[in-house]
């Protein structure tokens, strides 16, 4: 599912599938996204836990397990160029450069055994050699300080910090090199709700400043909402539904499944006495459904959605992959023939 943006890509996923392999099993990770960023712009990945939105962040920077994560196909174009047929001696030099992520947990992303400066200091140093000591020393103060840590901390380690200060640091070493693309995957996650509201403000405004672009993965719709341009709501590593924000907040159709998200969200405009939470779980990625992925769930499912994949239904920007709108089925959810239908 491609998104209609002509303003510059950087980035564009083009039927990308990802699995991974053991003995026992094959996991259906990722089964043929497609999705564009514009230079500038953020993009937001969006789906519950298992959706497959940290494999499409592995992917993009080449570090998927080795042994067991596979791309199977598709491609990953950054700046013209398709990464996933790049020598790793040059995709070294893109990963933390040119594309920097800052990863989902804090706490373990860092080295507790080199101080916060050195560990800044590193992604600067690889990447500019020809700078000199003084020259990187400098850098990395000026980074604590664009994040909000006085720079004479740099000497301390990462015990010596607060988890919203770790996820500073971590930012920090992302935005280093001023990369052009940043993947930021669920930054908030582990922080409290004042932290978090602290830490999405500095990501836009650095965002802003050096004019990078985004990809955020987020569950948190509200985030969506502050701090994206573009949607992607993600389910069972297929891409459900997709389209700018206002396609996706303010528009009149959506997925079953994006319904499904916003009923779990409270509404202060509307007096209830309990949420709505999606029934079910995410499906077993080692056996998915034969029809459409969010079936067995699917509080409007018919017949053909457990036996057939929806077509991709397109209204200007905005884009749903279902039966629903697909043209396949009438009012009543019977099947129309191939003769009958029209578009709508």
């Amino acid at each position: 599912m491609e998104q209609l943006n002509n303003n510059g890509q950087i980035l564009e996923i083009k039927d990308l599938k990802v699995v991974y392999k053991t003995d026992l099993e094959v996991v259906e990770a990722v089964n043929g996204i497609s999705f564009k960023i514009d230079k500038g712009k953020t993009c937001g990945l969006v789906g519950e836990t298992g959706a497959g939105k940290t494999t499409t962040a592995l992917s993009i920077l080449g570090l998927l397990p080795e042994r067991t994560g596979k791309v199977l196909d598709g491609e990953i174009i950054f700046e013209g160029r398709n990464i996933l047929e790049l020598p790793d001696e040059e995709l070294r030099h893109i990963r933390g450069n040119a594309i920097s992520m800052v990863f989902q947990d804090p706490m373990s992303a860092l080295n507790p055994v080199y101080t916060i400066g050195d560990q800044i200091g590193e992604a600067i140093k690889i990447h500019n050699p020809e700078l000199s000591k003084e020259d990187i020393e400098k850098r990395v103060e000026d980074m604590l300080q664009l994040v909000g840590i006085v720079p004479s901390r740099k000497v301390e380690y990462p015990h010596q910090f607060s988890g919203g200060m770790k996820q500073r640091v971590v930012i920090a070493i992302a935005l280093c090199c001023e990369p052009d693309l940043l993947i930021a995957d669920e930054p908030t996650t582990a922080l409290d709700v004042t932290i978090q509201a602290q830490v999405l403000a500095m990501i836009a405004d650095l965002r802003d400043r050096l004019g990078t672009s985004m990809l955020m993965i987020t569950h948190d719709l509200g985030i969506v909402a502050k701090t994206c341009d573009d949607v992607c709501i993600m389910y069972a590593g297929k891409i459900v539904e997709a389209g700018t924000v206002e396609d996706i907040f303010s528009g009149n159709r959506h997925h079953p499944y994006t319904e499904g998200l916003f009923g779990s969200i409270p509404n202060l405009r509307v007096k209830s006495a309990r949420l709505k939470p999606i029934s079910g779980l995410m499906p077993d990625p080692t056996d998915l459904p034969v029809g459409c992925e969010f079936s067995p769930r699917c509080e409007k499912c018919m017949e053909i959605c457990r036996t057939q994949k929806p077509d991709i239904y397109t209204e200007g920007t905005h884009k749903i992959y279902c039966h629903l709108y697909s043209g396949n089925v009438n009012n009543n959810g019977e099947t129309v023939p191939e003769e009958e239908k029209t578009d709508e």
